[in-house]
């Protein structure tokens, strides 16, 4: 069983700047696909990006290409969303996801282990 915990989440106004993190316990990542979801009000979940944790191999959802980076701490077990450029549009409640298979995949089905999501507000 794999526990995860997302934090980093906040108020930003547009043109800044947020990291997320999020830990994981319960398990080593080192054969883990690994993937950020966002969700917004009324809509449905949505691919951010993802990372093979063996390997650092990275996708990327083409709304935030450019802008958002992944990243990992082995030592500490955590994944990283460096977020640049926010924009309105990016506000969301974030969740990371922990999946068996280890790829970098876009699909929610693919992911097994999911945190609790922290919130991401943009203001304009």
């Amino acid at each position: 069983q794999v526990q995860l915990v997302e934090s980093g989440g906040g108020l930003v106004q547009a043109g800044g700047s947020l990291r997320l993190s999020c830990a994981a316990s319960g398990h080593t990542l080192s054969n883990y696909g690994m993937g950020w979801f966002r969700q917004a009000p009324g809509k449905e979940r949505e691919f951010v990006g993802a990372i093979k944790w063996s390997g650092g191999t990275t996708n990327y959802a083409d709304s935030v290409k450019g802008r958002f980076t992944i990243s990992r701490d082995n030592a500490k077990n955590t994944m990283y969303l460096q977020m640049d450029s926010l924009k309105p549009e990016d506000t969301a409640v974030y969740y990371c996801a922990a999946g068996w298979t280890p790829n970098a995949y876009s699909a929610p089905r693919q992911y097994d282990y999911w945190g609790q999501g922290t919130q991401v507000t943009v203001s304009s």
